[in-house]
């Protein structure tokens, strides 16, 4: 009698292949299904679901096949051992009928098996959930400032990524190395910024803030607490000149000059972070360059100019769109005007600010520190306000944690002092970063400090002094005398995010 030769997958190779394949399908189904179903999201569930299982199927099957064109090479270098045979299909038999139909039958389940993983495996990865839980520690700093941003409506994927095939492959194939970096804790602390591989903001902020659209002027309302026994309150009242979108004439005016359609703005900075700028170039509409270099930079012209060019756009100034971390001067001042925390708490903002600022080595360690040391500033300078108001002094305690939870985070190292934001000026050089009027050209023409060329005071005071007050252009006025004239000076001069006003 004929030996029969055995099948090629009948080898331990193949058959360890199958039954890793098997296991994973047998698990990831009935998961799958249960995550489709179920209203609760977790992100280390999809990546088992939707990442781990359908890998280590795909690689059950990859083994499953390298282990039959292994059997098959070495029955054919060993010919004394009965053949590896083809199949014969034979459309007459009614029994390999019904196996061929089985196989088709079970192919096509594969292939809708696959193509809803595939999709879910996509979607997933480009969720808001992978990208600010996965990496827990990693993206804890930017997933919480995230979720109480302007744009916490909007996917992380939106920005970093952007519409189109060539940016989506860009970014999985950089996220392998951050992959390895948080798996072996080869990521540094706080993650430095700014983001060397951002693609330009006309192709992700533009689909949304349309630059054509940009003209005339914003009003704003610029809301702080001073930091005396009161907590006296200080309205600055603003038109912001927006403007430049999209101007007609020869000479746009306002922010958004810097990104005017017809104009190019290029610049050198001489540190990693953008904040010491010794070179610009405009290029106006009509095609005239004018560069203009710093008086106060230690590179001479000619080694500015030899410095990398950076075409400016959004991010320039806009530099935490998303990420904000708030200085304690901002959260304290915001928490008190949304009644987080009661204002007639003598000193709140000052001890506030100071818990917040303080220096912590985790997160828990701050809020108990937090907990503590607010309610003892009162009991032992204050009792007879203790006395009356202990429950407005714990509900201060907890908002003030709270502000320490979506603005500092010890771990990562990360906070509004390891991440300058440059919209505006009060605590980094921002806008005086070029407008420092120490900027000029070579035939005398200087960037402006004028801060009227970007935006008008027109009421400021007390919140009587404004509810009162005409609307009229006005110069700026410190609501403390400190005894110089403040307009000649940068407001990081003085201004570090925790001396208040």
């Amino acid at each position: 009698m004929t030996e029969q030769p055995k099948r090629l997958w009948r080898n331990p190779a193949s058959l360890l292949g199958l039954a890793l394949a098997f296991i994973a399908t047998a698990v990831g189904l009935p998961l799958m299904f249960a995550d489709l179903l179920s209203a609760f999201n977790n992100p280390y569930a999809g990546i088992l679901i939707y990442l781990t299982l359908p890998g280590v199927a795909a690689f059950g099957v990859a083994l499953a096949l390298a282990g039959m064109l292994w059997e098959r090479r070495r029955r054919r270098l060993h010919p004394d051992e009965a053949p590896a045979l083809l199949p014969i299909i034979d459309f007459n038999d009614a029994r390999q009928r019904l196996t061929l139909a089985a196989y088709a039958g079970l192919a096509a389940v594969i292939l809708v098996l696959l193509s809803v993983t595939g999709y879910r495996a996509y979607d997933y990865s480009d969720s808001v959930r992978f990208c600010g839980l996965v990496c827990h520690q990693v993206m804890k700093p930017e997933y919480e400032a995230y979720l109480h941003s302007p744009h916490a409506r909007v996917a992380c994927v939106a920005c970093h990524v952007g519409p189109g095939a060539k940016w989506f492959v860009h970014a999985k194939l950089t996220g392998l190395y951050q992959v390895y970096a948080t798996a072996f804790n080869k990521y540094p602390r706080p993650i430095p910024t700014p983001v060397r591989n951002l693609r330009p903001a006309e192709e992700t902020c533009a689909q949304c803030h349309w630059p054509a659209k940009f003209f005339g002027a914003q009003q704003k309302s610029f809301v702080h607490y001073l930091t005396d026994e009161k907590n006296s309150p200080w309205r600055i009242q603003t038109l912001i000149k927006i403007g430049g979108g999209q101007s007609a004439g020869d000479a746009p005016v306002g922010i958004h000059a810097h990104m005017n359609i017809a104009n190019e703005i290029y610049y050198a900075a001489a540190d990693e972070k953008r904040q010491d700028i010794p070179y610009i170039k405009a290029v106006d509409r009509k095609g005239v360059a004018t560069e203009y270099f710093s008086g106060e930079s230690k590179l001479s012209p000619e080694q500015a100019a030899k410095l990398p060019l950076r075409r400016m756009d959004c991010v320039d100034c806009h530099t935490r769109p998303s990420h904000v971390f708030n200085t304690p001067e901002q959260a304290v001042s915001r928490a008190l005007e949304a009644g987080l925390a009661d204002a007639s708490l003598p000193y709140l903002k000052r001890e506030a600010m100071r818990l917040l600022a303080g220096e912590y080595k985790t997160e828990a360690e701050a809020l108990a520190k937090i907990s503590q040391e607010l309610p003892e500033f009162y009991r032992k300078n204050y009792p007879a306000v203790y006395a009356k108001k202990e429950a407005a002094v714990r509900q201060a305690a907890a908002a003030v944690g709270e502000l320490l939870r979506e603005n500092v985070f010890p771990e990562m190292k990360a906070d509004w002092r390891a991440h300058e934001n440059n919209l505006g000026h009060l605590v980094s050089a921002g806008c005086f970063r070029c407008h420092d009027g120490e900027h000029k050209s070579r035939d005398g023409k200087v960037v402006t400090k004028d801060c009227g060329a970007c935006h008008t005071i027109v009421a400021q005071g007390t919140p009587e002094q404004v509810a009162k007050a005409r609307l009229q252009a006005q110069p700026f006025k410190h609501p403390v005398d400190v005894g110089v004239d403040v307009t000649q000076m940068r407001c990081d001069s003085c201004h570090n995010g925790t001396s208040g006003l």
